[in-house]
């Protein structure tokens, strides 16, 4: 993919992201203080004001960038800092590729993970948004860039999702909670989950219409 494909398949997503931002608010307000639904409507919606102004000529990490700051600027909030972090540590592995191949995208995504991790002092295991990221990244990395990539990392969110409910929070305002929160879904994780299924049925429906057209 080159930058302009980034950009339409990162927008093409956004739109389908958003629709999930209720669902994220009420598990944020059980575990959280309930603005995460709000973090993503706002911060969706900068990032696509931002990439519809960016020349079809940028690169993927020109993207990425315009991302990343639009994200922040749009939300300031834990989450919304540490995701635009996360996406300067993924770019830094694109550099100035024009395109975007192979396992570029597992890469960056345990980048991003990675850099979520210290700079929000987490790891798997603390009920976070890394028990979706780093399975995720890891199914990315061993399937490469074979057209079962995407649902393989969609398959280890999902595990660390449900997985992550039995357990206890650590990190942040969750932990206040102590045992009570055990049995409730993180709504981090949930909402990496949402991002790469938005990602997969945006994307398709895109391109199903796009195939459509050039057969009429």
């Amino acid at each position: 993919m080159n930058g302009n494909e980034v950009s339409i398949a990162i927008r093409n997503c956004l739109g389908e992201f958003t629709t999930y931002s209720e669902e994220l608010g009420d598990l944020d307000q059980a575990l959280g203080d309930g603005d995460l639904g709000i973090t993503v409507s706002l911060g969706a919606a900068a990032v696509i004001e931002a990439l519809e102004a960016l020349p079809t000529s940028a690169t993927p990490t020109e993207v990425v960038l315009a991302c990343a700051k639009a994200f922040a600027n749009a939300n300031p909030s834990t989450m919304a800092a540490l995701v635009a972090g996360a996406l300067l540590a993924g770019s830094r592995v694109w550099g100035d590729s024009p395109t975007v191949v192979g396992d570029q995208v597992g890469r960056f995504a345990l980048a991003a993970a990675e850099s979520i991790s210290q700079r929000g002092k987490s790891q798997v295991g603390d009920k976070t948004i890394l028990d979706a990221m780093f399975p995720a990244a890891e199914a990315l990395l061993e399937t490469g860039s074979s057209e079962i990539a995407l649902d393989s990392a969609i398959s280890a969110a999902e595990r660390g999702v449900i997985v992550s409910k039995e357990l206890q929070s650590r990190r942040g305002r969750a932990s206040w909670l102590q045992e009570r929160s055990i049995g409730l879904q993180d709504p981090g994780a949930t909402a990496f989950l949402r991002f790469l299924q938005s990602w997969k049925s945006a994307n398709a429906l895109a391109a199903s219409a796009q195939i459509g057209d050039q057969t009429k």
